[in-house]
């Protein structure tokens, strides 16, 4: 050890002062986390670590997490998906965990949170220094909508806050009604240049982070700060990537780009003010044309590039290249920061709008055309088509933002003409394919949406996350099929390059819950739920006298099995969209009779621990939908490298949504039950043993005899 490096106490001794100070039991599974966390840090080697509920991973990561910080003196970075362990982290790991440790290190440790720049107040913007469109303007506080009540509630808060974070508001308010108050980094002016950058809430959270032992933050920021040329985080070495199952989810929406009349009418309003009207009007009418297209067109993979798509967004591109060059140099107004904010907002807008749809040209090819009039590929619910991610890196360069210089773009994928490709160019060139575009139809006061996405993120978090320093992904759900690959793949990282460890749950799985799949019931089918599955739900929830989540793979899955069963049934029955989620939640933990139907959120976001959950019940395995344009592009895409598309996307979707599902039953020492899947296929399918080794090792049964006498015994001793 360096001679400048503190003597400090080896994880072991630190990791049970800290148990003992919260009054936690040291955990087998806990300690052997924790040690191969230091062991991964000091030998700069990446690991993944699966660890069950119940373990105490959050210590496992922290306590050697503390130490390399003081050793070191710098910050390292946890990373969390969910707001929710965001502040368990903040509000009650982290203090009582610096409490335990002060008098063991050279200073008490000390930890901040850092969200993104639109989740903090900015003063200037608040202060009139930046208008906002007329589509999103500061509404009359005396007016009684609720956009006008909740900008009337931040304007009362904005006087009082004292870190202008956006959570401090309960309850919260909509995005229309933040964004009069808030910028993008990329709106910005900089603290240098701001009137209010001496006290902007944004840079104050950045020096508080700079000053931190931890810096918790969310997996949007960290794929930021590791994608951009500039710093968002503070200088570190070592990264902690809690909830690591959704990195990759989370890492494709940030890069995802999207296009709709709705953003370019943004552009048109902010450059508008600023440029000669003529130039704003040719934007204006390209967005027009590309409302007309988009209305028009069915929603789906967009597989070829029509010959009107590709003149459309051409048109678009073109139209914002014009904008931008009669905006003029970027630091034009340095002086001036009211005239630099409304140019730095404009500038923002503009060249998200040509670079996307630039970047939704290159998705094409170099030799991108088609002459078909439809958006959707003919073969998305195609059966036999496989793929998934590839590994490679999956987005490219589509200009450089501070230069102020843009392509005006030529050739066939601007003109849209025709490519005339054979069967093997076709295949050649999917191969090759980096990105899938999609139209996304319009939602209520939505307009279609054109989207581009990475078909894979791995070779970026490869390149950009992985590259220059040690990363720790933890989760309880990591090992998919028995193994980390998978997901290894999906973070890019190669064999030699990092080291799995599963160190298992304290909770005695096969004697404590029941894995029941009912292969006598039919497979589910695409019309809606099956009757008999209706009559197997209301008999298992008769046997558990209620107390049970229904997990679905639908919206519509879960409404129709509750209109079905209330009045079948003598429980109380809620249903997801019935109230706000937390508060459906709250109330099933309350009153054990009651039980909660839902979808996605709830495999994933419900922990209830004791009697009020013992039985969780799942429809049918939770495969993406044959026409979800993502998925299924990127089971093409392995296809057509040689690969098993069903197996790489499908099936490792599906076994990672099953075990967070089936983890909703044992949360504490104490709680027992029974997971039934009414999917036969989980059972008697080819891929079926990949799924159920990713599962929890509950004792299994197919008799439903059985399963409905082990959960009458179960409700007689509650």
């Amino acid at each position: 050890m360096p001679k400048d490096r503190p003597e400090l106490p080896p994880v072991e001794e630190l990791l049970t002062a800290a148990v003992t100070a919260v009054g936690g039991v040291e955990r087998p599974g806990q300690v052997k986390m924790a040690q191969a966390v230091r062991d991964a840090v000091e030998s700069e080697e990446h690991l993944a670590v699966q660890a069950g509920t119940g373990t105490g991973k959050s210590l496992a990561y922290l306590v050697p997490a503390i130490r390399h910080a003081a050793e070191s003196k710098k910050a390292v970075v946890v990373s969390t998906a969910t707001i929710a362990l965001q502040r368990q982290l903040v509000d009650r790991d982290l203090p009582r965990l610096a409490d335990a440790l002060e008098g063991l290190l050279p200073h008490r440790p000390e930890f901040a949170i850092l969200k993104g720049r639109r989740n903090y107040l900015c003063r200037h913007k608040t202060a009139a220094g930046m208008p906002e469109d007329e589509d999103d303007q500061l509404f009359d506080p005396r007016e009684v909508s609720a956009t006008g009540r909740m900008v009337q509630r931040i304007q009362d808060w904005a006087d009082e806050t004292e870190t202008g974070d956006r959570d401090e508001i309960v309850p919260g308010v909509s995005d229309q009604a933040w964004r009069q108050f808030s910028v993008t980094a990329r709106e910005c002016l900089g603290a240098q240049r701001c009137p209010s950058g001496a006290d902007c809430f944004a840079e104050l959270a950045r020096e508080r982070a700079g000053e931190a032992d931890v810096v918790v933050t969310n997996h949007a920021l960290l794929a930021i700060d590791a994608m951009e040329d500039f710093a968002v985080l503070p200088e570190h070495d070592v990264v902690v990537v809690d909830e690591a199952h959704e990195l990759a989810d989370r890492v494709t929406s940030v890069v995802t780009g999207e296009l709709s009349e709705a953003t370019v009418s943004l552009a048109v309003r902010r450059a508008g003010r600023l440029v000669e009207q003529g130039v704003a009007d040719r934007l204006q009418e390209a967005g027009e044309d590309l409302r007309a297209l988009l209305g028009a067109a069915p929603p789906g993979r967009v597989d070829t590039l029509p010959q009107s798509l590709g003149l459309t967004l051409s048109l678009v591109r073109d139209a914002a290249f014009a904008c931008i060059t009669a905006l003029g140099p970027r630091n034009k107004d340095k002086d001036d920061p009211e005239n630099a904010g409304l140019r730095k907002a404009a500038f923002t807008v503009l060249d998200d709008v040509h670079d996307t749809a630039q970047r939704m040209l290159d998705a094409f090819g170099p030799a991108a055309g088609g002459t078909g009039t439809g958006l959707s590929a003919d073969d998305s619910d195609d059966p036999d088509s496989r793929a998934s991610d590839s590994g490679s890196s999956g987005t490219r360069s589509s200009g450089t933002r501070s230069s102020g210089t843009r392509s005006s773009g030529t050739g066939a994928a601007a003109s849209g003409g025709p490519t005339g490709r054979a069967g093997g160019d076709a295949e050649a060139e999917e191969i090759h394919r980096a990105e899938v575009v999609w139209l996304e139809e319009g939602r209520g006061r939505v307009p279609p949406t054109l989207r581009v996405a990475p078909l894979s993120v791995g070779g970026m978090l490869r390149d950009k996350l992985f590259g220059d320093r040690t990363v720790v992904l933890t989760s309880a759900t990591l090992a998919l099929g028995g193994t980390f690959d998978s997901l290894a793949r999906q973070w890019g990282l190669r064999p030699g390059e990092w080291t799995g460890l599963d160190v298992g749950s304290p909770f005695d799985h096969p004697r404590r819950g029941i894995l029941y799949v009912a292969t006598h019931l039919p497979q589910p089918g695409r019309d809606g739920l099956p009757e008999a599955y209706v009559d197997e739900i209301a008999e298992l929830i008769e046997a558990a006298g209620g107390r049970t989540l229904g997990l679905f793979s639908s919206m519509r899955a879960a409404k129709a099995a509750t209109e079905a069963l209330r009045e079948r049934l003598d429980v109380p029955l809620l249903c997801q969209g019935d109230d706000a989620t937390g508060q459906l939640v709250k109330q099933f933990a309350g009153d054990p009779a009651t039980c909660l139907f839902g979808t996605l959120s709830l495999w994933q976001g419900v922990d209830v621990p004791g009697p009020s959950l013992t039985l969780v019940i799942i429809d049918r395995i939770p495969f993406p939908r044959p026409d979800d344009p993502l998925a299924s592009a990127r089971q093409r895409h392995v296809a057509a490298k040689g690969g098993n598309g069903f197996m790489a996307v499908a099936a490792t979707h599906a076994a990672l949504l099953l075990a967070q599902g089936a983890g909703r039953l044992l949360r504490s020492m104490d709680d027992r039950g029974v997971v039934a899947v009414l999917d036969p296929r989980l059972a008697t399918a080819r891929y079926s043993g990949f799924l159920l080794n990713s599962l929890p090792p509950y004792w299994r049964t197919t008799d439903p005899g059985k399963v409905r006498e082990a959960l009458r015994r179960l409700t007689a001793d509650l």
